[in-house]
């Protein structure tokens, strides 16, 4: 994985345009893999029923007019940002491939 949006992508949890006329919407990409979208849906419903800051964040949203399905793709971004340092390789440098003495 290059990116945090690579592995947005991977999960199925970057936005895509899906835009008509005048309304502006957007919608999870249907590829990547199934078993890591799955766990970012289940990290979300956990949050929307048990974290705090994510209830607010839910109500917040839900009186600017958005679905549950929208509000919950939404926190699947959030979720795959946070969780992406956790898995990205660390960076080699050129002093770590020094040969063993």
């Amino acid at each position: 994985m290059r990116s945090e949006a690579a592995f947005a992508h991977l999960t199925a949890a970057a936005p895509i345009p899906a835009s008509s006329g005048r309304t502006h919407r957007h919608r999870l990409n249907r590829g990547g893999d199934r078993a890591a979208n799955n766990a970012l849906h289940t990290i979300v419903l956990v949050r929307m029923r048990h974290d705090e800051r994510t209830r607010a964040y839910v109500q917040r949203r839900t009186k600017e007019g958005l679905s549950k399905k929208e509000i919950m793709r939404c926190l699947k971004r959030f979720v795959a940002r946070e969780v992406y340092p956790a898995l990205a390789p660390t960076q080699v440098t050129q002093n770590d491939l020094a040969p063993a003495a």
